[in-house]
């Protein structure tokens, strides 16, 4: 009886896959446990309360919405091209002298305007330019349309009903950024359309991972916030409207769970669709294992970092699949990335290990004594 005992004894320290069901609960209760976790059973209970609870897709932390501010994209700046056309009558400035004749009209009445084309300017350093009988005009912090006035001013006096028509051809000034992993990375030029973050990203030629794969990582102003980007909703809040200077970085970051214990299949999976339920992610790894798995002990590990950092500790979700309506719960209870899923041993499965290894270390001595025996 004391050989058995100390036999059985040795059960606790064979190797083991995990922890079983009641030594989970157990560090749950633990007040030594210093990540103070908290067991929920997915009961039908508990399902309906999470179910009532809004879901938040980006899984925590700043939106991309907190970046949100008026800017405007149609003022001039250092660095611009600038396209300059002035249009005259009669005795001109820049398209050479008209004769005039008895009645004050140019010979022949040909009272036409006449235009020239200033050539591209570029604005200085210092946000100004230089044009011919106007000289130099300040123009960055003001739009095409105030320019256009200013150079009428200038000429007044100096040329007869002058016209000005200014057009920004280039302008790095009121641009957006776009780089990454996106098919076509460069420099976005903003306009009075007021494009959006979305419409960046399709005029750049999309993202290169899908959407719920790709991390938006946004900065303006010095502050960088990152989200998923099929987890923005074209004219949302998140959907920001761009202003100049806005860095757009798409970075490939796919999404995963974790698999651990009594399963055929100890595995990193990764998502590979848009959202994998709690059954789904099961199923991927062929389930409990029948040899060896407690099925009543199913947990599931989230580490929710924007719950923690509000003050709720970690929590584990335990599923009894046991139970019928434990099906229809895993059926809609979403994976979140980096998830870690858990299948407990069997409380039996120590002592079922231990007599194998007893049979293996016994079995060759029965078989030569039956050998002998024959013999």
């Amino acid at each position: 009886m004391l050989t058995a005992t100390a036999l059985l004894s040795g059960c606790a320290t064979l190797p083991s896959s995990g922890p079983t069901a009641r030594q989970v609960e157990r560090g749950a209760r633990a007040s030594q446990s210093a990540m103070g976790f908290q067991v929920v059973n997915l009961d039908t209970a508990a399902f309906r309360k999470l179910a009532g609870d809004p879901v938040d897709p980006a899984g925590g932390g700043d939106h991309l919405a907190s970046l949100a501010r008026e800017g405007r994209v149609d003022t001039i700046a250092p660095g611009d091209e600038l396209q300059i056309n002035i249009y005259e009558v009669g005795m001109t400035l820049f398209g050479g002298a008209a004769s005039f004749g008895a009645t004050g009209l140019p010979d022949g009445g040909d009272v036409s305007a006449r235009s020239q084309r200033l050539g591209t300017m570029v604005v200085a350093s210092d946000g100004t330019i230089r044009l011919p009988y106007v000289g130099r005009l300040q123009v960055a912090g003001s739009t095409a349309y105030d320019v256009q006035r200013m150079i009428e001013q200038a000429l007044h006096g100096k040329s007869q009903s002058p016209q000005a028509l200014v057009t920004v051809v280039n302008s790095p000034g009121n641009s957006a950024y776009v780089f990454g992993d996106i098919s076509r990375p460069g420099r976005l030029q903003l306009s009075p359309a007021r494009e959006r973050l979305l419409d960046a990203v399709a005029t750049s030629g999309g993202a290169k991972a899908v959407s719920a794969d790709t991390l938006v990582r946004f900065t303006r102003a010095g502050r960088t916030v990152e989200m998923r980007l099929g987890d923005i909703r074209a004219g949302g809040d998140d959907d920001l409207t761009l202003l100049p200077g806005d860095l757009i970085e798409l970075v490939r970051v796919p999404r995963s769970y974790s698999v651990f214990g009594a399963t055929a299949k100890v595995a990193q999976i990764p998502f590979e669709t848009p959202a994998v339920s709690l059954a789904e992610a099961l199923a991927r790894v062929g389930g409990p294992n029948d040899a060896q798995a407690d099925p009543s002990a199913v947990f599931l590990f989230r580490y929710d970092a924007a719950a923690i950092a509000a003050g709720r500790p970690p929590v584990i979700y335990r599923l009894n699949l046991m139970k019928p309506e434990s099906y229809f719960i895993a059926q809609n209870f979403p994976i979140r990335d980096k998830d870690l899923i858990y299948i407990a041993n069997s409380a039996s499965n120590p002592v079922t290990k231990f007599v194998g290894i007893i049979n293996q270390l016994f079995s060759p001595l029965l078989t030569a004594r039956v050998l002998t025996n024959n013999n």
